[in-house]
């Protein structure tokens, strides 16, 4: 036996998520989505792109889009800065070629650990239903954003494929 009782009590689950900073907020995603932060490079932008998609850097040899994820949401894009990183994302979807895409930060992302006991979907904040974001609840004191990342791989698909 290894000591443990079950008392009928089912344990919280909890998830390692990393909350990343954009300029006025944070996304927080699961651990595993992320490949890689790397230091902020000026992407070359892309002709006839829409504002958000800032355009691709060179990452381990091939080119990785990069988004504004703010951009993506209709609000105003921050300036890079000293503390402006690249987190490079796992392409969940399928739907990119490569595999990958950035998204914009403003500074490292930092790791935390999250159960459904810990966020307050009551006190949720309402998004448009076409923007790249599931949920914002509550949870500590603050309001992190749940992207779609689904959305996102649409988005930029539709970007990087002409039709």
């Amino acid at each position: 036996m290894n000591g443990s009782t079950n008392d009928g009590k089912s344990e919280a689950r909890e998830l390692y998520a990393l909350l990343v900073p954009l300029a006025e907020e944070h996304l927080i995603v699961p651990r595993a989505c992320v490949a890689e932060v790397i230091g902020f490079s000026r992407p070359v932008p892309r002709p006839d792109a829409a504002p958000w998609l800032l355009g691709t850097v060179n990452w381990n040899g091939r080119n990785l889009p990069v988004v504004s994820f703010e951009g993506a949401c209709g609000r105003t894009q921050p300036d890079a800065g000293s503390r402006t990183r690249i987190v490079v994302f796992f392409a969940i979807g399928g739907r990119l070629e490569g595999g990958y895409y950035g998204v914009l930060t403003q500074g490292f992302p930092q790791l935390v650990r999250v159960s459904a006991d810990a966020l307050d979907t009551a006190d949720a904040r309402e998004w448009p239903e076409d923007s790249p974001v599931l949920a914002q609840p509550k949870l500590n004191n603050g309001y992190p954003i749940i992207p779609d990342l689904e959305r996102v791989e649409e988005m930029l698909q539709n970007e990087l494929v002409p039709t």
